[in-house]
C-alpha cells in the first residue's frame, strides 16, 4: 500500500483547518468537538460558508455530521442535489440555499474514543477516489489532539476568543439548556430539544434564543408545549 503524505497539522485555528482545504482542494472546512449533542466546542471553520454549514447541524440536529458521530464512519456525499431528502429533511434545503454541492465528513479519533467530526464541503458536485479518503483520514487524525486541546482551553477561559469562523464552546448555548431544564424540570437531552425547536420555529439561530434564555428575556415556561 502506498503511503499517504500529509503536512503536518498543528493546533492553531489555521493550522487545524487550513490543511484540509489545500491538500484535499476542498472549497471549505469546519472542525467540532463533542461528547454528545448537548455539549459541543466548534474549533475552526475556514470561512464563512463552512461556519455555517457547521451551525446549521448543530441547531437542526440532523445532517451529516450526527451519521458520522453515530456510525464513527465517514459519510460522503459527491452531489447533493441528488441526496435522498428524507436523509436530512430540514437540512439539505437549508444549505442547498448556501450553493453547496457536495459534502464529506470524517470522525476525528484518538484511538478508538470518536472526540469530532471534519465537515468538508465543495462549492460544486465532486466524485472522490480512495486517495482523497485516505488523506482526510490521516489529516482527521492528526487534528484530533489539537482540536481538543482548543476546546478544552476554550471552555477553561472565560476570556477566549470566539468569532464567526470559531465560535468555540457556545456556552450560552449550554447555560441556556441549563436553566430550560430548571424551569421545565426536565432532562438535558429534552432542554437542549426544546431549545432547537423554538428556534426553529421562531426563525431565529439557537445562539440567538440561548441568549435570551440566559439575558432572562425569555423564560420557557411561559412557552406552549406545541411551539
Amino acid at each position: 500500500m502506498v503511503p499517504v503524505l500529509i503536512e503536518d497539522v498543528g493546533s492553531s485555528t489555521d493550522s487545524l483547518c487550513l490543511p484540509f482545504v489545500r491538500q484535499l482542494g476542498v472549497s471549505g472546512a469546519s472542525i467540532s468537538v463533542s461528547s454528545n449533542l448537548a455539549r459541543q466546542a466548534t474549533v475552526c471553520a475556514s470561512d464563512s460558508h463552512a461556519a455555517r454549514i457547521d451551525a446549521l447541524q448543530f441547531e437542526l440536529g440532523e445532517g451529516p455530521r450526527w451519521d458520522v458521530v453515530a456510525s464513527r464512519a465517514a459519510i460522503i456525499c459527491p452531489d447533493l442535489a441528488v441526496t435522498e431528502r428524507s436523509r436530512w429533511p430540514i437540512f439539505l434545503p437549508a444549505v442547498s440555499e448556501l450553493g453547496v454541492g457536495a459534502l464529506f465528513c470524517f470522525p476525528m479519533l484518538m484511538g478508538a474514543a470518536l472526540v469530532g467530526v471534519v465537515d468538508l464541503y465543495c462549492t460544486t458536485p465532486r466524485e472522490v477516489d480512495q486517495d482523497f479518503l485516505s488523506r482526510a483520514s490521516v489529516l482527521a487524525g492528526r487534528a484530533a489532539s489539537g482540536a481538543v486541546q482548543k476546546a478544552l482551553l476554550s471552555a477553561e477561559s472565560p476570556d477566549s476568543h470566539e468569532s464567526v469562523l470559531a465560535p468555540a464552546l457556545r456556552r450560552e448555548v449550554h447555560q441556556a439548556t441549563g436553566l430550560i431544564l430548571s424551569q421545565l424540570d426536565i432532562s438535558a437531552t429534552e432542554a437542549f430539544s426544546r431549545l432547537q425547536g423554538y428556534a426553529f420555529a421562531t426563525g431565529k439561530s439557537i445562539d440567538e434564543v440561548a441568549h435570551r434564555v440566559v439575558e432572562r428575556t425569555l423564560r420557557f415556561d411561559d412557552i406552549p408545549e406545541n411551539l
